[in-house]
């Protein structure tokens, strides 16, 4: 026999072999059999019968002890040796075993070997054995000492029984400092022998060969470390094993404890593993323990953690929320108003636009956002900074909290966004990291948001500005319903907005009335009047995307809505004036009932020196009192002034979608209208005159248009653009109709024969006195057909009974001449017929002049005829009285 050596049990393979290494150079193995013995092998195809009993036996006894070692033999093909082997504590092997029952004594042992100190050995061995045999122990026993041994998880079934309990478990192969092969001993006859990760870690990967090239791929730096650490303390050791869930590949995940506690924390204490953020939903709360481990390891800038650069604690900073940019992304700006910048929500995004499962939902995820914090006080505490790349520009990243409650969390929890998986290496995360990918998975449990796999069909608004139609007959909702809820979608200016209303599913554009507020500067910061910007800025800081309510009066004549917006209740217009970045408009003021608060807000501006009162002279305001005074005595004087006698000669040329009329006068205006079309018509039958426009026409120029139903030429005014299609909305200012036609059609109207200076547009603004139109749709447009078919292509006689020089409206009573020779009396207009038919009605509030004595009878007639229309049932009384709801 060989001279003894020592080793350290590393491993045990089986009853009868041991794996060794050397306690000066743990990396060098050596494999060690036991001699004049054999027991049975564990197989990954299936364990002979009481192999792992056998083999437990042995490494109960040695795993983690160092033996003296003696070589009896070697075989020389393979160079493996055989011999005996002895505890510190005198046990002697394989007599132990061969005792215990759980290895047998080989019939050819010592069969040529006649050295006396052998066959005292056998002799013993078997004598031993026998002993053994008689008792009928281990191997000995007969039957049985068979146990199922599965490799791999199987199927989900395995979860639902295990997950969440702890079983006792041999780690049998450290494969890295991560990844194991574990036999978890379920009962005494089924074992399951899986490949398991350790649960919310990950290891750098060791050397390993790579089978595509043959080659042998190197560790990662501290890999090999991380496996030798795992290798010292759980290789063949029982270790409890609590499950917590699988990978998506089928291993299992889990906490492995070493008898110290849990391993995975040993690691990341030194720096040998980073946390894994995988497992963070499947560990729950015990993630947080991992979490401090690892920051320990990064305070000491220990292997992995070397480069490490602690992040420096931002501190909370108190700002006000001005806009939602996205779901995950606001801007904010300091309670002064001083700086704003850009947030995003730190490890969470909103809906993306090119993911198809996600991008129908952005539109709810924004409302959602802007409905909890927009315009409200919040905690930001900056977590870090993301630099430009790839077309981004840099951020900020950060947690937000409103009231004590994080809004990237509730984003995640209502299903509105989902949990960014970072780089192991970037730092840049919210603190509630794990928090947050726990709600993400209760969010798609619940199938909340965008997990719910249904998205509401997007609000499509109508936009009333594209719709002039439309706009007139919303203008009658509105006025009807007073202050509606609402959502201020953007500033135009200080005084200019647009209005989505969800309620009617429209969106418009709103002027507020009573005021007047300077133009706000374009896109570029050019252009405007003084304070323009200021005023928009104010529009942005107190309206922009707040919940408002608009009670809208009136409509102006490019599209825009009039009324009032309040916005937690206060009247915005009213905030404008008294921050001096608007004034009054008198007569509009007194229209929209808000006239007091208006001018008490305005003089307050004046006397503090606000904005455009900075240089106020009070002498200004004694003149406009006194033009004020003048305006009263006006309105008190048309209350008792005497009935007109201005009577004209008039055709109607067009009736306005909403109702108003166009007149031209017979007599000089139109003679020298049919004298100036003659020369146009042949001005543009010139060939040299055909050239096209050069550029874009702008609004409120004067053109030459060339009318779709005839192809003649007219002068027309330029009313609106759309540069996209190159189509211009034209009012042909003769005759008061329009119509939207391509630029191609137009031409520049420069030549002072044709001008507007040499004849002023022969088209006159008016309205039937006494009488409004229908509201409804329907009745509205009948009503439009009816007075259509009796003014058409025919020469009336129209008594101007008031013009309001300020609106530009006449208003009028129309005749037909050839009923009567006569002077037209109260019986014969065509007001009174469209009043007769139901198609119109007596207004229920007067204004000045109609409420003069001087009509008192006529209105007494009307209103006769209207009442005889209601017993009829004619027109819009079709189905009862509309004014008694």
């Amino acid at each position: 026999m060989s001279k003894p050596f020592f080793g350290n049990v590393k491993s045990v393979l089986s009853g009868d072999t041991l794996i060794l290494t050397s306690p000066n150079n743990p990396a060098a193995e050596r494999t060690f059999c036991l001699a004049y013995v054999s027991a049975p092998h564990l197989r990954r195809e299936g364990d002979e019968p009481f192999a792992f009993q056998s083999r437990e036996c042995l490494r109960n006894l040695v795993v983690g002890k160092t033996v003296q070692c003696t070589v009896a033999y070697t075989i020389p093909n393979s160079g493996r040796e055989f011999g005996t082997a002895k505890l510190q504590d005198g046990t002697d092997l394989p007599d132990v075993l061969v005792k215990a029952g759980w290895v047998k004594v080989r019939e050819d042992a010592g069969r040529k070997d006649e050295n006396e100190e052998v066959v005292e050995k056998l002799e013993k061995l078997r004598s031993l054995e026998n002993d053994a045999k008689a008792e009928n122990k281990g191997l000995h026993a007969g039957t049985g000492g068979i146990i199922e041994v599965q490799n791999d998880l199987g199927g989900p079934e395995f979860m639902k029984t295990w997950k969440g309990k702890t079983v006792d478990g041999i780690v049998e192969r450290v494969l890295s400092g991560d990844r194991l092969l574990v036999r978890l001993l379920l009962s005494e006859k089924k074992h399951v022998q899986p490949m398991t990760l350790l649960a919310g870690i990950r290891t750098p990967s060791t050397e390993r060969n790579n089978p595509s090239t043959g080659g042998v791929q190197p560790a990662e730096e501290y890999g090999n470390e991380a496996k030798q650490f795992v290798e010292a303390r759980l290789l063949q050791r029982l270790v409890k094993v609590e499950i917590v869930g699988a990978s998506p590949q089928g291993q299992l995940v889990a906490n492995v404890m070493h008898p110290r506690g849990n391993i995975a924390e040993f690691l990341l204490q030194d720096g040998l593993a980073r946390c894994n953020d995988f497992h963070s939903t499947m560990l729950g709360e015990k993630m947080a323990a991992l979490r401090a481990a690892e920051k320990q390891a990064q305070e000491k800038k220990l292997r992995l953690f070397k480069h490490h650069i602690a992040k420096a604690d931002g501190s909370n900073q108190d700002m006000i929320v001005s806009k939602v940019l996205a779901s995950d992304t606001i801007l904010v700006r300091s309670k002064a108003g001083t700086n704003e910048k850009r947030i995003s929500f730190s490890s969470v995004r909103g809906p993306r636009t090119n993911e198809p499962s996600e991008a129908p939902y952005r539109d709810e995820a924004k409302e959602f956002l802007r409905q909890k914090i927009i315009g409200k006080q919040v905690k930001v505490k900056v977590d870090g900074t993301k630099p430009a790349n790839e077309g981004f520009e840099a951020k900020d990243v950060a947690t937000v909290t409103e009231k004590g409650t994080n809004i990237g969390l509730a984003l995640v929890e209502a299903g509105w966004a989902t949990v960014v998986r970072h780089r192991n290496d970037d730092p840049d995360r919210a603190p509630n990291y794990d928090e947050l990918l726990a709600a993400q998975e209760k969010a798609k449990e619940e199938k909340k948001g965008i997990w719910s796999g249904k998205p509401n069909k997007a609000r499509q608004y109508l936009d009333l500005g594209d719709n002039a139609q439309k706009a007139k007959i919303m203008l009658a909702t509105l006025q009807r319903q007073k202050k509606v809820p609402a959502i201020v979608d953007f500033c135009k200016a200080g005084s200019r907005f647009t209005i989505l209303i969800p309620r009617e599913n429209v969106k418009l554009t709103m002027v507020l009335g009573g005021i007047r507020a300077p133009r706000a500067p374009r896109a570029d910061g050019e252009g405007g009047e003084p304070w323009g910007k200021e005023a928009l800025d104010l529009a942005n800081r107190r309206c922009n995307q707040r919940d408002c309510e608009v009670d809208i009066h009136d409509m102006d004549k490019v599209g825009g809505f009039i009324g009032s917006l309040y916005i937690g209740r206060e009247n915005f217009a009213k905030v404008l004036v008294e921050e001096g970045l608007a004034s009054v408009h008198a007569f509009s003021a007194e229209k929209s009932g808000n006239a007091a608060e208006l001018f008490n807000a305005e003089k307050k501006a004046k006397q503090e020196r606000k904005g455009l009162w900075t240089k106020w002279d009070p002498s200004q305001d004694e003149e406009q009192e006194e033009a004020a005074e003048e305006e009263v005595d006006e309105s008190a004087a048309a209350v008792n002034m005497e009935k007109p006698t201005d009577y004209r000669d008039v055709v109607i040329t067009n009736i306005d979608g909403n109702g108003k009329l166009k007149l031209q006068e017979v007599g000089k205006g139109t003679a020298a209208l049919e004298t100036l079309m003659n020369e146009f018509r042949k001005f543009h039958l010139n060939p040299a005159n055909k050239q096209p426009l050069k550029d874009a026409p702008r609004t409120g120029e004067f053109v030459s248009a060339q009318f779709s139903a005839d192809g003649e030429w007219y002068r027309a005014r330029v009313r609106s653009n759309d540069r996209t299609a190159k189509v211009a909305e034209v009012v042909y200012v003769d005759y008061g109709n329009s119509e939207k036609i391509p630029w191609s059609k137009l031409r520049r109207m420069d030549q002072p024969q044709f001008s507007v200076q040499k004849l002023k547009p022969q088209a006159i603004d008016a309205s039937l006195s006494f009488v409004q139109l229908p509201t409804g749709q329907d009745y509205f447009a009948d009503a439009v057909g009816f007075i259509a078919e009796l003014t058409e292509g025919r020469r009336l006689v129209g008594s101007f009974d008031f013009v309001d020089a300020k609106e530009n409206v006449s208003y009028v009573t129309l005749y037909d001449p050839k009923t009567d020779n006569k002077m037209p009396g109260l019986n014969d207009s065509l007001n009174k017929e469209v009043v007769q038919q139901g198609y119109g009605m007596v207004p229920k509030k007067l204004k000045a002049w109609e409420r003069s004595r001087a009509f008192e009878d006529y209105l007494k007639h009307l209103t006769k005829v209207q009442d005889e229309a209601k017993r009829e049932r004619l027109g819009m009384w079709e189905y009862g009285d509309i004014t008694e709801d």
